[in-house]
């Protein structure tokens, strides 16, 4: 288990980025595959459903340490309740989530012995961490105004996926018909996500599941989503399964949501198992996914005159925050004896004139023109005037 612990130790030390949060809800349901991004800080999403599923025939095997492995067969019927809870804490891009399933199953048990076993109660409790590694960026084509062609061409670098990883732990608190022989167990993840257009999306998740166990088993799951409308979304998902002690199989589903609002997603979809077992498995669910969306973009710090410019209580780390709430009182009571310095500048000043008429301007300057001419013509009649007096007196 020091991996584990070694993993979430140093997601806290990973410089974080871009922000996750969207205007939208960004649901994992109804599929099994995960996004590699995060609900967002100061967001709390709710996602569950109910389900029904038909096990036909599941065959695994258990080895004990002396003699031949032991065959385990069985067949069973369940239907209970998913629920998934995510937020995001401390960083943008690190999201915390607890995954739960509570189950009522019938099993019709054929090896080793014939008997039935019913079950309720918890068949998965996990709780984990999912970090955002890499986010692509991509073009705004929308506006590139010189070129149909340049406007509609295909990005390449959305070829280039958004990379996330998972770390996670499976308590062993599940009713006795899923209890781990093992106890408790670690998963990992590597969720990758392809943003193709603006309404096709490819995810891709490499997952191992009940690590270091003899139930160990490891799984890739594809899943592509269409967007219909604003409001209408489908989705085809396939699963491949690698297991040390059952056979291989494969799971192919698809199902559609709805977007009810930019907070309330609904959803509903089917699921089925194909193997060499011929077991005839299915499995159909819908639900509900909801958020109580607290989030606020991060103010950036500005300095102005070598002052931090910073919103009370706001771009504060987690335990900035708890502690800010437990000295809140103190400090005001302080703030009031002590005053922060605040550097002044005096401000320049410059005289400010009336904004300027043209048509005023022009008639002033024709009058002035008028005006020096007409004083011209009298200076020279002055003039003329006191050369005749001079030549009268000679």
């Amino acid at each position: 288990m020091k991996y584990l612990f070694t993993f979430f130790a140093l997601l806290f030390f990973i410089q974080t980025g871009f922000a996750q949060y969207t205007d939208v809800i960004n649901s994992k349901r109804p599929g099994f595959s995960d996004s590699p991004y995060s609900v967002g800080t100061k967001v709390y999403q709710v996602e569950g459903g109910l389900f029904y599923k038909n096990l036909g025939n599941l065959l695994y095997w258990e080895f004990p340490e002396t003699g031949d492995p032991i065959e385990h067969r069985y067949s069973s019927k369940s239907f209970g309740t998913d629920v998934i809870l995510r937020t995001g804490l401390f960083f943008e891009r690190l999201e915390f989530n607890l995954d739960m399933a509570l189950q009522n199953e019938n099993r019709e048990v054929y090896a080793p012995v014939e008997k039935s076993e019913t079950g309720f109660g918890f068949s998965k409790l996990t709780i984990g961490a999912k970090y955002l590694v890499y986010k692509p960026t991509y073009t705004n084509k929308s506006k590139e105004i010189h070129s149909w062609k340049a406007r509609h061409s295909f990005d390449k670098r959305r070829l280039i996926p958004a990379v996330g990883v998972y770390a996670g732990l499976n308590t062993n608190l599940l009713n006795d018909l899923h209890k781990n022989p093992d106890g408790i167990s670690a998963r990992f993840a590597i969720y990758t996500q392809n943003d193709l257009s603006n309404r096709w999306i490819i995810l891709m998740n490499f997952i191992m599941d009940n690590t270091f166990t003899d139930t160990s088993e490891n799984s890739f799951i594809g899943t592509t989503t269409y967007s219909l409308t604003e409001k209408w979304s489908v989705f085809g998902e396939g699963q491949v399964f690698f297991r040390k002690s059952t056979p291989n199989d494969i799971q192919f589903g698809a199902g559609g949501a709805y977007l009810i609002n930019n907070n309330m997603q609904a959803d509903l979809s089917f699921r089925m198992i194909l193997d060499e077992r011929g077991d005839n498995t299915y499995l159909i669910g819908g639900g509900l996914s909801w958020r109580l969306d607290g989030h606020k973009d991060k103010i950036i710090k500005a300095k102005t005159n070598n002052d931090e410019v910073r919103p009370e209580n706001e771009d504060r780390s987690f335990f900035d925050k708890i502690t800010f709430g437990l000295f809140a009182g103190s400090a005001k009571a302080s703030s009031n004896s002590k005053m922060r310095t605040v550097k002044t500048s005096k401000a320049k000043t410059r005289t400010l004139t009336p904004p300027v008429n043209k048509k005023a301007k022009k008639a002033r300057e024709k009058q002035n023109k008028r005006l020096i001419k007409e004083q011209n013509k009298r200076d020279k009649a002055m003039i003329k005037h006191n050369k005749k007096l001079e030549k009268a007196r000679d």
